[in-house]
């Protein structure tokens, strides 16, 4: 069983950074693969970013590559999503969620665990 927090949202001007968090707990998250999502209001919830366990496998959807950043702290338990240069179209809830098997997977039904979200917004 993982349980995920996140934290670090918050409302910021165009061009601007965040840096979300994702804390888990369970002694076997070294093993996961975590993933961030985002679900703009009326919109389907998408992939964002994904991390293996070992942080040396990343992916990154087209519309954040080059701009986003994952990256995990086994020692910590904390996945982490730096966000620069902000656009209106990033705003929404950030999720991160946790795939057991350890895979590079975009497709959210197969992340088992998920987090309750963080909001971001960003002004024009």
């Amino acid at each position: 069983q993982v349980q995920l927090a996140e934290s670090g949202g918050g409302l910021v001007q165009t061009g601007g950074s965040l840096r979300l968090s994702c804390a888990a707990s369970g002694r076997t998250f070294r093993s996961y693969s975590m993933g961030w999502f985002r679900q703009a209001p009326g919109k389907e919830r998408e992939f964002v970013a994904v991390i293996r366990w070992s942080g040396g496998s990343t992916d990154y959807a087209d519309s954040v590559k080059g701009r986003f950043t994952i990256s995990r702290d086994n020692a910590k338990n904390t996945v982490y999503l730096q966000m620069n240069s902000l656009k209106p179209d990033d705003t929404a809830v950030y999720y991160c969620a946790a795939d057991p098997w350890g895979r590079l997977e975009r497709m959210r039904s197969n992340y088992i665990y998920w987090g309750q979200g963080t909001q971001v917004t960003v002004s024009s």
